[in-house]
This record gives C-alpha cells, sequence and structure tokens, in this order.
C-alpha cells in the first residue's frame, strides 16, 4: 500500500493519495482544486486514480474532489449522514457509516463522525496484504494531532445559530463511540496541521495515534471522567475568529465547485492594456510583494496579497468573487511566479485571473499612507483597528482600539465610521497591509501603522511619551 500525505502550508490542509501497487489503483481523499501533485503522483506510480472522496463539506478551501473526478475518470463518493440539511448538491455516490471504498487488498471505510460538522466522515485504513484490521485513521477535520475539530464554525460562518453546543456534545460522543474503541496502534492522519483556523491549538505533527493522544491530548481527562459538560466548555472557550470567507466555502462545496478543466499559461499583459483597464475600474490589480515594497508605491486600489505561504487566505481575506467580477492581474516576477500565486487563489475560489505584469513601469503608481507610532497619538482617526485575532487582541492591544480581524473587516464594514481616517495595525504589519489594501479599494481612507503593534510595543517599551 502507498500512503501519501499531500500538504498545503497555505491553508495547512492535508490531503491523501492512498494506492495499491498490485493493481495499479488510487484513492485521493480532500483533493484541493490545483490538481497537478495527484496527477503527477498518479503517474510516477504507475497507478489510475479510481476514485475521490472526502471527509465533509469544507469551510476553509474549496474541494478538488470534483476537479480531480472531472479529470480522471474517477468515481466520487461524498458523505450521505448528517440528514437532509447536509446533503451534498452534485451526483455522486453516498457513503454511510460502514461503507466502503476498495482498491485490490485495501479497504477504506467510512466512520461517521459528526461534531466538527453533521456529515463529518473519518476513513479507517485496512492493508489486506498485511492485516485484517485497520490500521491507519484519516480523521479529517475530527481528530487533529493534539487538537481536536471546532464545532462553532456552523455558526461562524455558515449562518448557525447556537450549533455549537450540539456539535460539542456530537464530537464527545463521536470520540467515545468511534475514536477510543479503536486499538492504540491505529496511526492518525487529520486534515489539518498547525495553523489552520479549523481548530485552536492544532500540534505541527503530520499524524499521531491512537493512544498517543488518549494518553496526551486535552481532552483525554474529560472522556476518562464522562465529564460531558467541562468537555463542552474547554472545546468551546477561546477559539479563534473565523474567517468570512467560509461561508462562501461552505456553499460552494455543498453545491459543487465549479470544474475549471485545464488552465493554460497566464500571458503577461502589456503596461498600456493595463494601465487603460485600470482607468476603466475594468480589472483588480494585485500587488504580491511583501508589505515593505508595497509602501514604497503601488498602483492605486490594488489589493496587497504576498505571495508566499499564506497567499490563498490573504486572497480570500481580501476580494470575494461573489461581489466583484473584475478579474486579477497580478504583480509578478515571471510567468512560473504568476501561476503559482494562481494555484493559491484557485484553492479559495478565486480562478478569474487574466494575466500578469512584471513590474509597474508604465502604470499609475501612488505612496499608501503610512504613519509612525510617534505620531498615532495626535492623529485625527476616525477609529483605531486592530485587524489581528479576537485572542490576540484580548492579550494586548493599544488602548481605545477596535478589533476586527482581517479575515473579517471586508464583510463588516458596517462596524467602521462612515467617514474620516482609519488607522490599522496588526502584530507586525503583513495581515494589516492585507486588511489596509482592501479596505482602501473599498473606498476607505486609511493609514498603517508603522510596525504595527510590535513596533508600537518597542516604541513604548523605549520609554517614550505615551
Amino acid at each position: 500500500m502507498l500512503l501519501e500525505r499531500i500538504y498545503d502550508e497555505d491553508l495547512a490542509q492535508a490531503s491523501y493519495f492512498i494506492g495499491c501497487q498490485a493493481k495499479g489503483e488510487a484513492v485521493v481523499v480532500d483533493a484541493r482544486r490545483d490538481i497537478d501533485q495527484y496527477l503527477a503522483l498518479a503517474k510516477a506510480n504507475g497507478m489510475k486514480i479510481t476514485a475521490v472522496t472526502e471527509t465533509h463539506i469544507h469551510a476553509d478551501y474549496l474541494s478538488g474532489t470534483r476537479e480531480l473526478a472531472a479529470a480522471t475518470g474517477a468515481d466520487v463518493y461524498v458523505s450521505g449522514e448528517g440528514g437532509e440539511d447536509w446533503q451534498y448538491g452534485f451526483d455522486a455516490a453516498r457513503l454511510h457509516d460502514g461503507d466502503a471504498i476498495a482498491i485490490g487488498n485495501i479497504t477504506i471505510q467510512a466512520v461517521h463522525t459528526p461534531g466538527h460538522t453533521p456529515e463529518h466522515l473519518a476513513f479507517l485504513i485496512t492493508d489486506g496484504a498485511f492485516s485484517a484490521t485497520p490500521g491507519y485513521m484519516l480523521t479529517g477535520d475530527f481528530v487533529f494531532s493534539g487538537d481536536l475539530g471546532r464545532p462553532d464554525l456552523l455558526d461562524e460562518a455558515a449562518g448557525g445559530v447556537d450549533t455549537r453546543f450540539a456539535g460539542a456534545k456530537d464530537l464527545f460522543r463521536s470520540l467515545r463511540e468511534k475514536f477510543l474503541t479503536l486499538p492504540d496502534h491505529v496511526q492518525v492522519f487529520p486534515g489539518h496541521g498547525s495553523g489552520s483556523a479549523c481548530g485552536k491549538a492544532l500540534g505541527a505533527l503530520p499524524s499521531t495515534t491512537v493512544g498517543y493522544e488518549r494518553l496526551n491530548a486535552w481532552w483525554g481527562p474529560y472522556l476518562a471522567a464522562d465529564d460531558e459538560q467541562g468537555f463542552i466548555d474547554e472545546l468551546l472557550d477561546g477559539q479563534p475568529d473565523a474567517h468570512a470567507y467560509f461561508a462562501r466555502m461552505k456553499r460552494q462545496n455543498r453545491l459543487g465547485p465549479e470544474v475549471m478543466g485545464g488552465r493554460g499559461p497566464l500571458p503577461e499583459l502589456p503596461a498600456e492594456q493595463v494601465a487603460a483597464d485600470l482607468a476603466a475600474d475594468r480589472i483588480t490589480f494585485v500587488d504580491t510583494r511583501p508589505h515593505p515594497a508595497v509602501h514604497t508605491g503601488t498602483v492605486p486600489g490594488a489589493l496587497n496579497i504576498p505571495a508566499g505561504t499564506k497567499a490563498a487566505s490573504f486572497g480570500a481575506w481580501a476580494y470575494d468573487p461573489e461581489t466583484d467580477s473584475r478579474p486579477l492581474v497580478l504583480l509578478a516576477p515571471d510567468r512560473e511566479a504568476a501561476r503559482q500565486m494562481w494555484d493559491h487563489l484557485v484553492r479559495v475560489g478565486i480562478d478569474a485571473v487574466a494575466g500578469f505584469v512584471p513590474s509597474l513601469d508604465g502604470l499609475p503608481t501612488a505612496t499608501p499612507k503610512v504613519i509612525r507610532p510617534a505620531e498615532l497619538e495626535a492623529f485625527d482617526a476616525a477609529a483605531l483597528v486592530d485587524v489581528r485575532n479576537k485572542t490576540e487582541h484580548a492579550a494586548g492591544a493599544i488602548p481605545g482600539s477596535l478589533q476586527l480581524s482581517a479575515g473579517r473587516v471586508l464583510w463588516h464594514t458596517e462596524q467602521l465610521p462612515a467617514e474620516g481616517t482609519l488607522v490599522t495595525y496588526c502584530q507586525s504589519g503583513v495581515r494589516n497591509s492585507v486588511a489596509a489594501s482592501a479596505l482602501r479599494r473599498a473606498g476607505y481612507d486609511v493609514a498603517e501603522l508603522d510596525g504595527s503593534y510590535a513596533g508600537w510595543s518597542a516604541w513604548r517599551a523605549a520609554g517614550e511619551p505615551a
């Protein structure tokens, strides 16, 4: 048996490629939409992807299940659990508790594990060539290394009302009846790692075991003592802000993400054409440089979505394809860098990228407004906005600041004053630049606090007057 973990550092998301060497067939679980890596794995191992499936209706990224099936002809399997309100809206075989997908001697058995979501499945893997019993479990957003999937996302991002309490109870039962009944040696491969917003304290380890979690996870003592209420209180306390784009992901993943098909190379666009499109407001310009470079000058109204490990998350914070139909034009040094950026963006359903330019030459530029910590007290700000998470704000913030996280600010502008200049900050300036650029694009006058909270704290510690 071949079991490969394909990990996306951007969204801290893991998908899995399970292959049978004897039969030359493979199953992919929780695929993302840029599917080249799965196709390459199949080719390198002489396998055909015959089935694709997923653990649940995802909130943090747009599923690649349908994309991969369309490219390979694979059969599609999704959860049929959770009741009428949690059924997928596209054609696929439905898996219920105990159902299985088989390839050669390998059995991939669905285990209904509600809690994070009502329809959630985990998958028990049995390699029949070596054992008659399961040796591995793909837990999706059920059990992570050291943590559990949060049950409050349906309230925070999908319009639910107090569903977190029922979800927490379900999670307690799923642990007791579906997880802790397994042998200690069963290896656990979760759907997310450290940095994901699908839990509050995920470990960075790529895998764990049932026995290790039983002995060491924070929830172990609550299960051992059958303390359901204590478990619920601890689980729900201190969960991080849910990003607003999660609601769009939930809707699109339930209905069925659009299949993109093959994507050709992005064209390098002439500066004259881009300048004309900017003047006519026909495009959305994306500056992919780090924020210090952006602060030296960028296209007016440009979104700052820095290239790198968090490009998908930042893109989904700053741009909503459901409300902005203008295609993106990327500032990227070359075609390969532009393609990598596009790959990240399609993972969150931002598909319409018209092309790229390698520099700002020939384009209008302006310098974003930035103020130093020493200028803050005297600055006439309509509001001081902390775009960090609420847990960060509670641990220490600039006095008088309003907390509205970068992943939510574009969707909750009713909390901001309609007139005047906003001063925004995060911890170091990266998230702040993303949020500030989105607010400027939405028509707000924004000044970024240079160095953000870290810079302000250092200035205070240096003994400067408050």
